[in-house]
């Protein structure tokens, strides 16, 4: 790549020309291109060039091994060309990030997780507790980091990074002490009245008995598994305020005694759909069959959101999302419910196919089928009617049914193939005799 002409050198393995270093000129301008995560500010100052600096092709190399250091970066490519008055350079820098990167969360440091975040910000410039590349290399320097923060507090632990699973598709990489975790032996509750020991202990025990201890995880089990709980009888600021852990007297393991804050209990107040439906929204409310003025029981108010959606998929919104937020009236001691919807496109009815069947009984399940072409499709309807058609006994030695639905999102046309099976492999199912569709 010649200074002039404005190649881009890519990676490490580019070979340094055996020719005279060209002229440094100052760096009037740099562009950087393929930046999505990180700012302009952070990557120049992780590759060092300041404009107005001398430079050449020494320091642009240099820049770019600096940021292919970082680890931040896949591949770094860079030209240099001659500025208008050939007094100083255009640099330009193109830049492919690593796309394969996760939040962080610090667990037993023995330090706070800002004093953590401040440790390794100082040390990196594209550190965010929001997106780490989960490289190996960035890994293992961050621990070796945070050994080293530790260190100089008097604090002598190894450290390990390692990614883990937090939640179906959601991915964290967790900073922790390199020793085996205490695993948890029992679990006492101070301060709960509503619910007494026993039906905390029991929706917790298969979650937590052999946990590998730490507070965050351990929080996390509360939250799943006794939060509910409380919030199913309005104690919707429940909160577990203390943690405590000491060695269990019995067995290897750990005594975690939880403070339980019960909170005050509230009423459901007003459900409100914010957003315009396709469906009335009236019908809606209905169908959610929001108890207000009743205690807030959430688990009710969750199962009321769920009708909510499966009216909405009856419809032909297949596609549709509901969510739900709540806020808190502590004048009236009330829970607000605010129902967000998401309706999508509406799917309808395309060609309906039987397999198995004669012609009479072709025509007999033709003629129970109620969905009819080009209406709004149902997604639950194809399983009711073959359940119905086996209840009301229309064929004899009728074996297993299936029902095989096509939805082409293309032109939202749902087509339905039902299948029907027969006991005897020989013996098609045919209409029971003497009795009407």
């Amino acid at each position: 790549m010649l200074a002039a002409t404005g190649g881009f050198a890519q990676g490490r393995a580019a070979q340094k020309s055996p020719a005279a270093a060209p002229a440094k000129w100052p760096v009037e301008s740099i562009v950087l291109e393929g930046i999505h995560h990180y700012t302009r500010e952070q990557v120049l100052a992780a590759s060092g060039l300041k404009i107005g600096q001398l430079a050449g092709r020494p320091e642009f190399e240099a820049a770019r091994d600096r940021l292919l250091a970082t680890g931040a970066f896949e591949t770094v490519g860079y030209k240099f060309v001659a500025a208008e008055g050939k007094k100083g350079y255009i640099a330009t820098f193109q830049l492919t990030e690593v796309e394969t990167a996760y939040p962080v969360r610090f667990e037993d440091l023995h330090v706070s997780e800002l004093a953590a975040e401040e440790a390794l910000q100082a040390k990196d410039p594209f550190f965010s507790l929001k997106r780490l590349p989960a490289t190996q290399p960035v890994l293992e320097r961050h621990a070796k980091w945070l050994e080293e923060f530790l260190a100089a507090k008097g604090i002598q632990e190894k450290v390990v990074a390692s990614v883990v699973l937090d939640s179906p598709g959601q991915y964290l990489i967790v900073f922790r002490p390199n020793r085996p975790l205490p695993a948890v032996a029992h679990v006492h509750f101070r301060g709960n009245e509503v619910l007494n020991e026993t039906v905390l202990w029991n929706a917790i025990a298969m979650s937590a008995t052999g946990l590998p201890y730490t507070e965050d995880s351990f929080r996390d089990v509360l939250n799943s598994a006794i939060r509910p709980l409380y919030e199913a009888r309005g104690r919707v600021k429940v909160s577990f305020p203390e943690i405590r852990t000491e060695p269990a007297p019995d067995v290897q393991g750990l005594t975690v005694t939880v403070q339980v804050d019960e909170g005050e209990s509230y009423t459901l107040g007003k459900v409100e759909i914010t957003d315009p439906t396709p469906v009335n929204p009236k019908e809606l409310l209905r169908a959610g069959d929001f108890k207000t003025g009743d205690v807030a029981n959430m688990d009710a108010v969750n199962a009321g959101i769920e009708r909510i959606h499966q009216s909405l998929r009856r419809a032909g919104y297949i596609q549709s999302k509901v969510l739900m937020t709540r806020h808190v009236d502590e004048g009236h001691k009330a829970v607000d419910i605010a129902v967000h919807l998401d309706p999508g496109a509406q799917y309808t009815m395309g060609k309906l196919t039987l397999e198995g069947l004669d012609l009479e009984g072709e025509a007999a399940i033709k003629k129970m089928w109620g969905m009819t072409a080009g209406k709004p499709f149902d997604p639950e309807y194809p399983d009711k009617f073959l359940a119905r058609v086996k209840s009301d006994g229309i064929f004899d030695h009728l074996g297993k049914t299936t029902a095989d639905v096509k939805q082409n999102d293309k032109n939202r046309i749902v087509d339905v193939t039902l299948h029907f099976g027969a006991d005897a492999p020989q013996t098609k199912p045919r209409r029971r005799g003497g009795r009407g569709a």
